[in-house]
């Protein structure tokens, strides 16, 4: 069942396995109550694994459009950017902005993109369908 993922580069399994867990871990941010301790130490983890998801992806160039570089590699950039902008918010207590800026990379950069991994071709569709 997970022959394709486990038969494919090392990068491309960091980088879904940190997907995953982000995913995971994002879901129980959003129900868990805010400002804890808690919600701050899985808060850095998140962030650390989304940093890895981002990295990861410059090494990952199955979808070519510009030379080995997709659109994939822009939304990467943009991840790293609302990351720091969501903790520079987080730390000056702009907690609307903060807020704000953790839903959309959650949605849209695990969400929106985990869906364009489920496309016919793509690994994750190989080893869930």
């Amino acid at each position: 069942m997970l022959n394709p993922l486990t038969g494919a580069s090392p990068v491309i399994q960091i980088h879904v396995y940190a997907a995953s867990l982000a995913f995971l871990l994002g879901l129980a941010q959003i129900a868990l109550p805010k400002g804890t301790g808690l919600h701050r130490a899985l808060g850095w983890v998140w962030i650390v694994l989304m940093t890895a998801v981002a990295f990861s992806s410059f090494w990952i160039h199955e979808i070519r459009l510009w030379g080995p570089w997709s659109v994939i590699h822009l939304l990467s950039v943009a991840t790293l950017v609302a990351l720091a902008a969501a903790v520079w918010h987080a730390r000056r207590h702009r907690i609307q902005a903060h807020r704000l800026a953790m839903l959309l990379l959650f949605f849209g950069a695990l969400v929106i993109a985990g869906i364009f991994t489920l496309f016919p071709g793509r690994i994750l569709h190989r080893v869930l369908f």
